[in-house]
């Protein structure tokens, strides 16, 4: 690994041995983790090892990307030690239609996991330290999803979500914004737990709590063969969708852009739009939140 611009932040490393004794006393789905100080993408890693027969259960973390990739082909990028970058694989026994749910159900688990470790409590203990800021409600940090699987908080981008399928297989990846300071921030647009006034620095405790949750909703969806309504994740995705009740503008693969009002998403994960000329259902797509009344 090249030496990094930023190993003078005092940025403490991921350590594998402590996260693989942690996932040992879960329910079993995370067979192995691996944690590696620089890769071009977790997810072109976990592929190749889904295309030689790998078993579901496996997590690679790394300390930094050099080539990530979001959606749509765009790219991620973050300071070493500043986030958490990983892949897991999975191989879901569900029906083929139902198989989009995937990065919608790895949205719902990370987005609870950030809205729980970053509860705020009378006493200000666990991650945060009080009076950083007021609390709202009852969290620290208001993590919402915009269609289809990014984290936001407010208009600001704190984490992104790509799953690809690979021979059978799902490969999920997850780039979550941690101690990033606001000039290290990639584009204005994106957000950090420390600039949303969580100091959490250690980042091995929100890690285990996203696969916690990951794997708590991929159990009880696939053993309901993938159904949304019965397993609960389309209530649970819902609630946590910030995309419903708002204008948007749909930006479509093929150059398109629709404008309406986002009323629900389908039993398919699709984006339900009323548009001025009818209901218009969106399986793909960059979604813009316009200026407006949200739900």
């Amino acid at each position: 690994m090249s030496e990094s611009p930023y190993a003078d932040l005092g940025r403490p490393p991921l350590h594998e041995a402590a996260l693989q004794r942690a996932l040992a006393r879960g329910d079993g789905l995370w067979r192995a983790i691996s944690v590696v100080p620089e890769t071009g993408s977790t997810n072109a890693d976990l592929a190749e090892r889904a295309r030689a027969g790998e078993p579901e259960g496996t997590v690679l973390v790394t300390e930094v990307q050099t080539t990530g990739r979001g959606r749509l082909g765009r790219t991620w990028t973050a300071p070493p030690r500043s986030g958490l970058m990983f892949s897991v694989l999975l191989r879901p026994a569900v029906p083929p239609s139902r198989l989009g749910w995937t990065p919608l159900l790895a949205g719902v688990a990370a987005a609870t996991a950030v809205r729980r470790m970053t509860a705020w409590s009378e006493t200000g203990d666990r991650f945060f330290a009080p009076g950083v800021r007021e609390p709202q409600a009852d969290v620290a940090v208001d993590a919402r999803l915009k269609w289809p699987n990014d984290l936001m908080v407010g208009d600001r981008k704190l984490a992104g979500i790509l799953a690809e399928r690979v021979e059978g297989a799902v490969v999920v990846g997850i780039g979550l914004n941690v101690g990033l300071r606001e000039e290290e921030l990639p584009v204005p647009t994106a957000t950090s737990l420390a600039i949303e006034g969580a100091p959490l620095t250690d980042r091995a405790p929100l890690l285990r709590a996203i696969l916690r949750e990951l794997a708590t909703w991929y159990r009880e969806w696939t053993a309901l063969e993938g159904d949304p309504e019965t397993s609960g994740l389309r209530t649970a995705y819902k609630d946590l969708c910030s995309t419903l009740g708002r204008p948007v503008r749909v930006e479509l693969p093929d150059e398109e852009a629709l404008t309406g009002t986002a009323e629900d998403v389908d039993g398919s994960g699709r984006l339900v739009v009323a548009t001025g000329s009818g209901e218009r259902v969106v399986s793909a797509g960059d979604v813009v939140h316009v200026r407006g009344t949200a739900r």
